[in-house]
């Protein structure tokens, strides 16, 4: 495979994410399942899953504004609590003109 055509969002991804996207895969899906594997509770294993398509997400708008996308990436990963990044996006906005 020609690594110019594997998704940016994949080679960005942690090890600890892939290895997630790759089990629940190979388990077609099934929440219950990963939540077998990992010895987690369901609510556990949709928080988890939840937050990779959160990254996934961030990282595909990461291309129209970068700064936004690096603090919510942030917020996502419990780096920074969710109003502080609110806080921080809204101040950047400002000092870029409001846009």
């Amino acid at each position: 495979m020609d690594i110019d055509k594997i998704p940016e969002w994949i080679l960005a991804m942690e090890q600890e994410d892939l290895a997630f996207v790759k089990s629940f895969v190979q388990n077609s899906g099934s929440l219950k399942e990963i939540a077998k594997v990992y010895e987690v509770s369901y609510p556990t294993v949709r928080l988890r899953l939840d937050k990779i398509i959160q990254k996934i997400k961030m990282y595909e708008n990461q291309k129209q504004e970068p700064f936004s996308a690096f603090i919510k990436t942030l917020a996502v990963e419990s780096k920074i609590d969710l109003e502080t990044a609110k806080i921080i996006i809204e101040k950047y906005k400002e000092s870029k003109g409001g846009k």
